[in-house]
């Protein structure tokens, strides 16, 4: 099968270039607040990332350099440094997710909506200044 000039390089459902849907999409990547709060999600998802590797890591370090040191009781009983360290890795998975859901839901969503808020008074004021042309 031949290409020819003539056929389209379009996919259904694309939308031309220079359309409204660029214009909003470019209207959100240059917001300042969009900016502000995509940096602010880096930031904490990159820092409580970095914090849950040092916990992993310290525990699989104590696992393979200090292993008498797990193996012993802190209170001359029955459970070890171990188990307690283990269980400790895990809540603070979960207190690390409920760290970021907090931050997520609080201060991430009060800029994602100043973002949206700003973007639908943008439009209201451009069809407003087509209206009057």
């Amino acid at each position: 099968m031949e290409n020819s000039a003539t056929e389209s390089s379009a996919r259904p459902g694309d939308k031309p270039e220079g359309s409204a849907e660029d214009s909003h999409v470019q209207a959100v990547l240059n917001n300042p607040k969009f900016k502000l709060l995509v940096q602010k999600k880096r930031t904490l998802s990159w820092s409580l990332s970095a914090l849950m590797l040092i916990i992993y890591i310290g525990f699989i370090l104590l696992v393979a350099y200090a292993p008498d040191f797990l193996h012993s009781s802190f209170n001359s009983g029955v459970i070890t440094w171990g188990i307690p360290l283990g269980i400790g890795v895990i809540v603070a998975a979960f207190v690390l997710c409920a760290v970021y859901s907090v931050i997520a839901n609080g201060e991430h969503e009060r800029l994602t909506q100043d973002v949206v808020n700003d973007i639908k008074s943008r439009e209201t004021r451009d069809n407003s200044q087509q209206g009057a042309r």
